[in-house]
């Protein structure tokens, strides 16, 4: 089970998620996180002691700009790989304005424009397939560092959408079980649950835009059927995990040395 990091809410090893073939993933090669930048001094202390070398970011530039991540002074590789569907904060400001008192037709407006989940994850996979191949390079490659730490992090706002697709699809493409796939998705939802998940909810809410339960699905939960999704529309548009990975960029050897890493 992995140690929780003082300041992180959804952080956790994917090693032990069991095999299609028999066996778990290993430890100590794929983390991932909500955002680093509320880490403690602790959690700071914490991360420095961990196998962790590269830490992918999947925030947005504005996003990194408002809350930068802590990160211990030894050297870790930071990777910076901006995807925008899943930035909550940027979708609110696009439907309404902060501070403005929303008619009925601004607001009925801003009810249309938002996303269910499965959408927002399709709309990712269309346009993100060179980032997720990069971080299934990142991990393929993340043994050649020989007693430094090795491990590759990824991480986004809540750790749940971008974070989310980018893990499911490489334990996916690793041979993970489907169904352990789906759960480690969907354990994020408990995680975030509580102070991290009202905090967006007030968040979101400062726009003005009425807190639907469309609006609250979107913003902190994580539905099993929601992943499922995604990766269906994976295996109908492009044959497998490993194959959209193929469509990004990653090579057979990459493939084969991400299966390597992961499932040993």
């Amino acid at each position: 089970m992995t140690e929780p990091i003082e300041g992180l809410h959804n952080f956790r090893d994917t090693g032990g998620t069991p095999l299609a073939s028999g066996g778990v993933t290993r430890p100590g090669v794929l983390f991932r996180s909500d955002a680093l930048n509320a880490l403690t001094d602790a959690g700071v202390a914490a991360l420095d002691a961990s196998p962790i070398g590269t830490v992918v970011d999947f925030r947005t530039p504005e996003e990194r700009a408002a809350a930068p991540d802590r990160l211990p002074t030894r050297t870790i590789e930071t990777v910076e790989l901006s995807i925008l569907e899943g930035a909550m904060a940027q979708l609110a400001k696009e439907m309404l304005s902060p501070g403005s008192a929303p008619t009925a037709d601004q607001l009925a407006d801003a009810a249309a424009k938002i996303p269910t989940l499965d959408q927002l994850y399709i709309g990712m996979l269309q346009h993100g397939a060179d980032a997720f191949a990069t971080v299934a390079r990142l991990v393929a490659g993340s043994d050649a560092k020989d007693d430094e730490p090795s491990a590759v992090l990824v991480h986004c706002t809540a750790g749940k959408d971008r974070t989310g697709v980018a893990t499911a699809l490489l334990l996916d493409a690793a041979g993970a079980e489907r169904a352990a796939v789906v759960a480690d998705y969907a354990s994020s939802e408990q995680n975030l649950a509580g102070d991290w998940a009202d905090g967006m909810l007030r968040m979101v809410a400062s726009f003005g835009i009425p807190l639907t339960p469309a609006l609250e699905t979107l913003v902190v939960r994580t539905p099993p059927e929601a992943i499922s999704a995604a990766l269906a529309w994976v295996d109908a548009t492009h044959g497998s995990s490993a194959d959209y990975l193929r469509s990004g960029g990653l090579t057979e050897h990459g493939l084969e040395t991400l299966r390597t890493r992961l499932a040993g």
